[in-house]
């Protein structure tokens, strides 16, 4: 039975990537925004013989945007990592999806799923938090709606959670299943709802607080400064 949808998921680091970006129009400024919005510090080529004024202001607030005014020349392939087809012309769209493999490049064509060796996800992010999602390019609005979803229903409390997790996780003792139980405990709240506590909850945030005061004190001591209060008890 074939994958209902074979995808491979995966975030790229684009900013390490060179795009090249052919078409000034509406879905070029769609797909320089979807891209600046993820990565803002990707170098982008973008060219086309004519440019939407916002698509010139977006490219005006990040550096590593370049305009080149003129017809689309497949020498511009030599210095992209990853193109972007997004014109309103099919057969130039065609040439420049068999010259990018012919490179082997990702091309991602606007509009045109057979042609594309990728597509865009609609996007859900709470701080460093980032959730993709993909319909395999048969809904952009079912993805959308999906999005709005998950962005009502994802607390903001998520990436307050991210960044102090590292620390606690270097702060838990035991092996490896004692940890990721306790780290299963501390995060389980999140999909209760607000007010939710989920049982055992209480016992490993114990654990993990007292770990961490238990560090500060340490900390303390080691500067000469006034020791922290000791670390509660486990109930």
């Amino acid at each position: 039975m074939p994958l209902a949808n074979p995808l491979f998921p995966v975030f790229l680091k684009l900013e390490q990537l060179r795009v090249l970006l052919v078409g000034g129009g509406n879905v070029g400024l769609e797909k320089l925004t979807a891209i600046l919005r993820n990565s803002p510090g990707t170098t982008v080529t973008v060219v086309s013989l004519t440019f939407l004024p916002a698509l010139r202001t977006l490219a005006a607030r990040h550096p590593a945007v370049r305009l080149h005014v003129g017809p689309y020349d497949d020498a511009y392939l030599v210095e992209a990592d990853v193109v972007f087809a997004a014109t309103d012309d099919p057969a130039l769209h065609r040439r420049i999806k068999a010259a990018a493999r012919a490179r082997r490049l990702l091309v991602n064509v606007a509009d045109t799923p057979a042609l594309c060796d990728f597509y865009l996800s609609s996007v859900v992010q709470k701080g460093a938090l980032k959730v993709a999602v993909s319909t395999n390019g048969q809904s952009p609005t079912v993805a959308k709606r999906l999005r709005a979803v998950l962005e009502e229903t994802l607390p903001e409390e998520l990436d307050a959670v991210l960044r102090k997790m590292p620390a606690i996780r270097q702060q838990l003792s035991g092996d490896f299943a004692r940890k990721v139980k306790a780290l299963d405990a501390l995060t389980a709240g999140l999909a209760g709802g607000s007010g939710y506590v989920a049982p055992a909850t209480r016992r490993w945030r114990a654990l993990a607080v007292g770990a961490l005061l238990a560090a500060g004190t340490l900390a303390a001591a080691w500067w000469g400064a006034t020791p922290a209060p000791p670390a509660p008890k486990t109930p």
